[in-house]
């Protein structure tokens, strides 16, 4: 995904009137500062074997919320009591190679856990400091998009991370 689009909150997102964007969760997880990052697995469809967040294509009916909560706790066992915090960034669109628009709900969650259980759709993961995520040369094209939108991307200037209160804030339900 080349062309990124970051949208103000009080923007709609307005897809290319020729094609439907295709809409997804990406969720940033944060455990003592580190930000983990998920290998794809050769089980999966497409970006195999780079590295990126949590995502899932936004099922029909379910919130993005929602869907953030379902992909978290499939893809890595996390629950909603075992996140600390729960921030949803801004919505981003991106245009893929071939032209197919995107719109990407990014959200943040902080988790005490360093011990994830991830499912076959990941071979591993591991806990980086935000200054140190450019060094996955093989990271999935967007993800340093989707860092910039969650609002967890190293700064040029100090390498620590930015995280400022600008994305709406959300409660955690326990079910």
């Amino acid at each position: 995904m080349s062309l990124a689009t970051l949208l103000p909150e009080s923007e709609e997102a307005s897809p290319p009137a020729e094609s439907t964007a295709r809409e997804v969760v990406a969720v940033i997880i944060e455990w003592r500062g580190r930000i983990a990052l998920f290998k794809r697995s050769q089980s999966v469809g497409h970006d195999r074997g780079r590295w990126h967040c949590i995502t899932g294509y936004l099922e029909s009916g379910a919130t993005p919320e929602e869907h953030a909560l379902v992909e978290l706790r499939e893809e890595t066992g996390l629950t909603d009591n075992e996140l600390i915090d729960f921030r949803q960034g801004a919505l981003l669109l991106l245009v893929d190679q071939e032209g197919n628009p995107w719109l990407v709900h990014t959200f943040t969650v902080v988790t005490p856990r360093r011990r994830l259980t991830i499912n076959d759709e990941h071979d591993a993961f591991r806990w980086a400091a935000p200054s140190k995520i450019t060094r996955f040369s093989n990271r999935v094209a967007w993800l340093d998009e989707v860092l910039t939108a969650a609002e967890r991307c190293p700064t040029a200037e100090t390498g620590s991370s930015s995280s400022s209160t600008t994305g709406s804030r959300m409660e955690i339900s326990t079910r």
